[in-house]
């Protein structure tokens, strides 16, 4: 299997794990505050991996005492990332939150261009052209709220904004240490430091009260994280970080056809979804596009075998 098709393949798996992600913190923060959810997932995430870590490779929990500056910068980045990200779902909805959480892989895409010199055949860019044209008519509505928002939705949007930019802060320093070191020794320092940085501002209380259907619930967003930013680093590793970030632009798509889904059940445990002709045209150029920017080029430096650090 060539390293185009893996880097394909792993980015699709994060955007996949990623679409149902923001269903099930949804339903999760009806019980828990939200940044306790978010650092059982990193905490769930890292002791999974730190297991398998010390099962396979423990030289490589040596990345814990000395982390490279790149890595630290990676990890401050992901975890605002985070917490931003669930501001916004505070300060506005969860759908809002997802549309302006997407200029992460956008600004992800254009340090590609710039940062790591990557190049596109025409189809490419005009996929890539494709597929923001599609994201527009996909939150069409969300936009249109945006430019009439009241001031708290901007401060809402503002902070997801934030999330977007640490996340591509991160992605990049992510690109360049893939180079060096395997993915499982990069993420065991990415989900222990907020671990730790989020241990001041959490309740556990609650969560020792729970029901055991709900530990299952946070025991899944654990094992999501661990999956999709395995995945992530993976795909970051295999192509182009332009591709990945095509390829995640997928993953709000997900979401909603998940919800259309659940609508249709008449599900009570998550608030309903409505779509227009606008947004399903929106996917479908979303879809397009990605396919477009994702097929075989010519081959890259980009896409060469690259030595890495166990």
């Amino acid at each position: 299997m060539s390293n185009q098709t893996k880097g394909i393949i792993y980015a699709a798996v994060t955007a996949f794990f990623w679409g149902f992600l923001a269903i099930a913190l949804k339903v999760a923060v009806r019980e828990v505050d939200p940044q306790t959810v978010v650092w059982f997932r990193f905490f769930v995430a890292f002791i999974l991996l730190l297991g398998w870590q010390l099962y396979n490779k423990p030289a490589s929990l040596k990345i814990l005492v000395k982390p490279p500056l790149m890595l630290i910068i990676a990890a401050i980045g992901l975890s605002w990332n985070y917490l931003g990200f669930m501001l916004g779902i505070h300060y506005t909805t969860p759908s809002n939150a997802q549309l302006f959480i997407q200029f992460g892989p956008i600004t992800l895409a254009l340090a590609g261009f710039f940062i790591f010199k990557e190049r596109l055949t025409r189809f490419q860019m005009a996929g890539f052209f494709i597929a923001l044209v599609g994201f527009a008519f996909f939150y069409n509505d969300q936009l249109r709220a945006f430019f009439e928002g009241k001031e708290q939705y901007n401060i809402g949007v503002l902070f997801t904004l934030s999330g977007a930019l640490a996340w591509a802060l991160y992605a990049v320093m992510q690109k360049k240490l893939v180079v060096r070191y395997s993915a499982p020794m990069l993420n065991l320092f990415l989900f222990g430091f907020p671990t730790l940085v989020y241990l001041p501002v959490i309740d556990l209380t609650p969560v020792f009260q729970l029901h055991w259907t709900w530990w299952l619930l946070l025991v899944f967003l654990g094992v999501n994280t661990l999956v999709a930013y395995s995945c992530l680093a993976q795909a970051l590793r295999f192509i182009e970080a332009s591709k990945v970030s095509v390829i995640i632009f997928i993953n709000p798509i997900i979401t909603f056809t998940t919800m259309a889904i659940l609508t249709w059940l008449q599900v009570d445990w998550v608030s309903h979804e409505r779509f227009s002709l606008v947004t399903i045209l929106g996917a479908s150029l979303v879809i397009s596009g990605a396919l477009l920017v994702v097929r075989k080029a010519k081959k890259t430096k980009a896409n060469s075998p690259e030595t890495f650090q166990e």
